[in-house]
């Protein structure tokens, strides 16, 4: 944390973290002499910490709180469900109604064809639940031989064992022997990192055919699957170029594998749109859902499934795959409620036609700043370059770590935003207000002026 504590209470809670807690991706050793912010309230885009100070969370939780803190109707949704039926399983044929009304709800948002949801905890479950479903349809297929899954460098599907394996990122790798057998990796569409001399429309074509390449190096004969995120969000919110995905069609319409597209970060109206598939035109054979699906108010993830492939699992006998929270009735119930929301408010459509636009012209204006080498983002997502040199889109050397400097400023200055390497990114809720978004930029401004300070001195 890092800032001087005056509440007695900050100091027993991190005390207890010091003592009993080990963090998601924490340096434990850091963590422990430092000690976390405590966050102890929210409401609609702002947090609390225990020392009294307002943050605007630019980063909704962890891209996940799309309809604001402090929606009492998803409270009341889960304490009523808690009240008639808290918990059963959907093993031995059995099923509870908020899950099944729940999957009913998502095939009517997502795209044509897709109207099957196996349900999971969170998206790093739906991810594996993909991986054992897609081996196992090309068994059934008679193609037993079709196991080897092509995913991106530096993409994210997750942190279980199958969920980074299939993602890209090599620090991850590089603890528990990872990835798995049977996954592979292709370059990443990120121009402004990787593109060098050539245009974005070029590197797009570029990046694009390396699938190709890819299916023909492994042999078509053995290639499963192609995942991936219509936006790269935990890789630096990555927008392909425009040429980008309509290559990608045209390659996954000469071969016969599925494509599966991995919605966690750009579902349930991130982009402007319900999916992000449906923003770039994709037709996935399966989507991973999580997120958004409750926004964050409780666990639940889960993987959608086109009625071709469901056709062949069903001929298929068991499918021996599932886990105790699949379809929980309390977090169906509390998506449901949060579908509802997103629906009756117009939410997604408000994002679309009026708050994206604004957001995407505000973040734009910080292009000016000495620090900044580009601004990019669609719908309510947004990532800023930190560089050295703007013209040559050079960085900092990596010792210097300015996007954490930047991202400490930040937090000091009462504004979440997150650092990849030096990419400042943010997801801010879904319904956050343009004077919010003002606040945001205005916020953004002064932590990119107080890096420089320290950068350039």
């Amino acid at each position: 944390m890092n800032e001087q504590v005056t509440n007695p209470k900050t100091r027993e809670w991190q005390a207890m973290s010091r003592e009993h807690h080990l963090a998601p991706f924490s340096d434990f050793k850091q963590l422990s002499e430092n000690g976390p912010r405590i966050i102890t309230k929210a409401e609609g885009v702002y947090l609390w910490d225990s020392e009294g100070k307002k943050i605007l969370d630019a980063m909704a939780g962890l891209w996940c709180v799309a309809v604001g803190y402090g929606r009492k109707e998803l409270a009341d949704a889960a304490y009523r469900q808690m009240q008639e039926l808290p918990y059963y399983n959907m093993f031995f044929q059995t099923a509870t109604p908020p899950a099944l009304e729940l999957a009913k709800e998502i095939s009517k948002l997502t795209p044509e064809g897709m109207n099957h949801v196996f349900f999971t905890g969170s998206g790093s479950e739906g991810n594996d639940t993909m991986l054992r479903m897609v081996r196992h349809y090309w068994a059934l297929k008679g193609k037993p031989n079709k196991k080897v899954i092509i995913s991106r460098i530096n993409g994210y599907h997750g942190s279980t064992v199958a969920g980074a394996s299939l993602g890209g990122m090599t620090y991850m790798h590089e603890q528990g022997d990872l990835p798995i057998p049977g996954i592979v990796h292709i370059p990443q569409p990120y121009w402004f990192g990787e593109g060098g001399d050539m245009s974005p429309d070029e590197f797009g074509i570029w990046a694009a055919d390396q699938l190709e390449k890819k299916i023909l190096e492994v042999g078509e004969e053995n290639v499963a699957a192609f995942i991936a995120e219509p936006i790269q969000g935990a890789g630096g919110v990555i927008i392909p170029p425009e040429t980008y995905w309509p290559r990608i069609r045209e390659i996954l319409a000469k071969y016969d594998i599925l494509f599966i597209a991995d919605e966690v970060i750009c579902g349930f109206g991130r982009t402007g749109e319900w999916f992000g598939s449906d923003y770039f035109g994709n037709t996935p054979h399966m989507m991973t859902i999580a997120k958004g699906l409750t926004s964050g108010y409780i666990p639940m993830g889960g993987l959608v499934v086109r009625d071709d492939v469901v056709k062949v699992l069903n001929e298929g006998g068991d499918f021996n795959h599932g886990f105790t929270y699949s379809g929980h009735p309390v977090a169906a119930a509390v998506g449901l409620a949060n579908l509802r929301i997103l629906q009756e408010e117009k939410i997604v459509e408000r994002v679309k036609a009026e708050t994206a636009p604004y957001l995407q012209k505000r973040l734009r204006e910080l292009s000016d700043h000495p620090l900044v080498g580009e601004v990019r983002g669609v719908g309510m997502l947004g990532a800023i370059e930190l560089v050295q040199d703007k013209a040559t889109r050079k960085r900092y050397p990596s010792d210097k770590a300015v996007g954490m400097i930047c991202r400490g400023h930040c937090f000091n200055n009462g504004l979440i935003m997150r650092a990849v390497g030096d990419t400042m990114i943010i997801s801010p809720p879904l319904v956050i207000s343009h004077a919010e978004i003002d606040e945001l930029v205005e916020k953004a401004r002064k932590c990119l002026d107080l890096t420089a300070e320290e950068v350039l001195k």
